[in-house]
């Protein structure tokens, strides 16, 4: 099956040519086009798409707004943001709005077609050692989600210290290695946290982890 894509940018002549890189792909479908947040939530209401490139700076309504809007739906697409630079403060803003990642919006389009695919899969396209960056340094923005300890409650040993390791950056195969375990118990830990918090990837958690405090900026 075809990857059905959204794009979001308020320039036309970008999204054509973003049209026409992901139109040549035999398993991506363009399937609407929007010119701010607000077109493209509406566009959603009607339009069932599984990824949404969505550029920040918009008028009307900007891409952080309508990622949260998106992200706070049941079973919505997954969002990959555009930006400019990889330490904006509107990047880290839409991780916390629930994206699946960011890309630079020079990125190679070989790139770009990866993150789609990587973020269709259900994973993160941030590397986890550039989102503690971001985190690190936007973390006293952070607000803290309803129930955090109740939902943390939900976890056992294991899984509190495999998620303190993934939102320390390190990757699936690193945290095997510290644990003593295989790579395959370290992913089955980690769907388990991702199902019992209520989040959808990597980024998500990494995020959840820096706003109850299990892992303090900087440390």
């Amino acid at each position: 099956m075809s990857i059905r894509v959204l794009l979001v940018d308020d320039q036309a002549l970008v999204r054509a040519g973003f049209v026409m890189v992901l139109s040549a792909q035999p398993d991506m479908e363009v399937v609407g086009e929007a010119g701010d947040g607000a077109e493209a939530v509406a566009l959603l209401a009607r339009t069932p798409a599984d990824v949404v490139v969505m550029d920040i700076r918009m008028p009307v309504m900007d891409g952080v707004e309508a990622t949260r809007r998106i992200c706070a739906g049941p079973d919505g697409p997954r969002v990959l943001v555009l930006t400019t630079f990889d330490t904006d403060e509107d990047a880290f803003a839409a991780l916390q709005a629930g994206a699946s990642g960011f890309l630079l919006k020079n990125a190679p389009p070989e790139q770009l077609l990866a993150a789609i695919r990587v973020v269709a899969a259900g994973e993160s396209v941030v590397a986890p050692r550039i989102t503690r960056a971001l985190l690190d340094r936007f973390a006293g923005q952070l607000t803290l989600p309803g129930r955090a300890d109740e939902r943390l409650a939900a976890l056992t040993d294991r899984e509190r210290e495999v998620l303190e390791l993934v939102a320390a950056g390190l990757s699936n195969t690193e945290i095997a290695a510290r644990l003593f375990v295989a790579e395959g118990t370290v992913k089955t830990h980690f769907g388990r946290i991702l199902t019992k918090l209520g989040l959808r990837d990597r980024v998500q958690a990494v995020v959840f982890a820096y706003e109850i405090g299990l892992v303090k900026p900087g440390v």
